[in-house]
């Protein structure tokens, strides 16, 4: 199971002496990845912009994402995961975006509740997707183990990202 401490340990282990930034594209967890980061003293330099796109129409609207995605599963799929954290990257100054949807509960029409996608994407093309069963622990453990799934998956593609602020700022003349 996901922790918050330890996947914000992990972010910011990956992303220290780096210039990476951050947009975050959220759903079920409403904005409260984005409100980690924020808060955080040692996350919050790398945060670029936030989307919050509850809606089927709000994905769409600010993201692009395709409406025959998020007619499917009530916009729960790889594919709304993946649009939501492309459409995030295409529309900020980020390095790397993440994309998070899922249902939280309660049940409704036969859905998983605790079934989240999460999708990472960079700008030179690093693509990182996560597919989470947490079952029926209560709205907000999902909600909160959302977030932190969002976390490690961010400190993954981060880590293969990292161009140190020393190496990136270093002039090419020999």
């Amino acid at each position: 199971m996901h922790d918050i401490e330890t996947g914000r340990r992990a972010l910011v282990a990956a992303l220290r002496k780096t210039e990476l930034r951050i947009a975050v594209a959220e759903s079920c967890t409403g904005g409260q990845l984005a409100a980690l980061l924020a808060r955080d003293i040692d996350l919050g330099p790398h945060l670029d912009r936030g989307f919050i796109v509850y809606s089927a129409n709000s994905k769409h609207e600010l993201l692009g994402v395709a409406s025959d995605d998020i007619e499917r599963c009530e916009a729960v799929n790889p594919e709304v995961a993946e649009g939501l954290a492309r459409g995030a990257l295409a529309r900020s100054d980020a390095d790397l975006a993440i994309g998070i949807t899922g249902f939280c509960g309660p049940q409704q029409d036969g859905e998983e509740v605790g079934l989240v996608y999460l999708a990472c994407a960079g700008r030179a093309g690093a693509f990182r997707t996560q597919e989470c069963h947490f079952g029926a622990i209560g709205r907000e453990r999902v909600l909160d183990t959302a977030v932190a799934a969002g976390l490690s998956l961010l400190a993954d593609l981060a880590r293969d990202l990292r161009v140190p602020v020393f190496a990136a700022n270093a002039g090419g003349d020999k």
